[in-house]
């Protein structure tokens, strides 16, 4: 705890410091602390369900970085999507891919019940991640069809190939839809995903309470019982509680949004 809060105060102290490097880089990041958001835009809007598309480069990513937020989305009566990258193959010690697949797609839908959320697997294959046209094409195939209001995507700079290249292709699906006619321009959101050796350089401004809904994230996390979570969901805890102490409360998850994102639709910090 102790070596993430002071790595973590390093990063901020660094980003503070750098004049104008936040906005360099397209990204809102540094300067705004504490940040209590409006649960939509404004009062004309108070019905609208909104269908929020939370990215990861494998099983269990997005709820370890996101899960609290996406269940405080569901609780809401908004729709809740998970979209993974691939479905774990490379992930299982002794099992073939085809066997880890089928555990961890099964592990994943589990999770994703437990946070009333819906599963997405694109084609690539876990540790042979590909960023070319094709895919590129497929993963704006798959946005513009879900046409969300708010994607969170995983940072792209990051130790693990796979989620460096999630994120690069969601990136440029946005980028994309934020140019078609038929399409909505979702709001962009960065998350961290902490288990020791992932996330790096990350200094949120946008955090989100999630005290109300932590056992529920913690057994989402669990259901991928072949995924250590023993370790890795007591460091993930460790940051959530640190991002707590940053926002003022016991738990919370914390994010990065893109600077031409215009409207705030996290989640009302309790």
């Amino acid at each position: 705890m102790n070596m993430i809060r002071k790595k973590a105060q390093t990063r901020r102290d660094f980003l503070t410091n750098a004049v104008g490097g936040a906005a360099l880089i397209g990204l809102q990041g540094v300067g705004v602390t504490n940040h209590t958001s409006p649960w939509r835009p404004d009062d004309s809007q108070a019905d609208k369900k909104l269908k929020i598309v939370i990215t990861g480069g494998h099983p269990g990513d997005p709820e370890y970085g996101c899960g609290g937020t996406a269940a405080l989305y569901a609780d809401a009566g908004h729709e809740v999507v998970f979209l993974y990258l691939n479905r774990g193959e490379g992930g299982i010690d002794g099992k073939s891919g085809k066997e880890a697949a089928t555990i961890r797609t099964a592990e994943a839908l589990n999770a994703c019940k437990m946070l009333k959320a819906r599963a997405i697997f694109a084609s690539q294959i876990d540790g042979q991640s590909v960023v070319d046209a094709s895919h590129y094409d497929e993963f704006y195939r798959i946005l513009e069809s879900e046409q969300p209001d708010i994607i969170f995507n995983q940072w792209p700079i990051d130790n693990h190939r796979d989620h460096r290249a999630i994120s690069t292709l969601v990136y440029d699906a946005w980028l994309r839809l934020g140019k078609s006619s038929s399409s909505k321009h979702p709001d962009l959101y960065y998350y961290e995903v902490s288990d020791g050796e992932d996330t790096f350089m990350f200094s949120p401004a946008y955090y989100v309470d999630i005290t109300s809904v932590e056992s529920r994230k913690r057994a989402a996390c669990y259901a991928h019982a072949s995924q250590s979570p023993d370790m890795f969901y007591s460091l993930q805890e460790q940051v959530s509680k640190f991002r707590g102490t940053e926002r003022g409360c016991k738990h919370a998850e914390a994010f990065i949004r893109h600077v031409i994102s215009h409207s705030d639709l996290l989640p009302p910090s309790r």
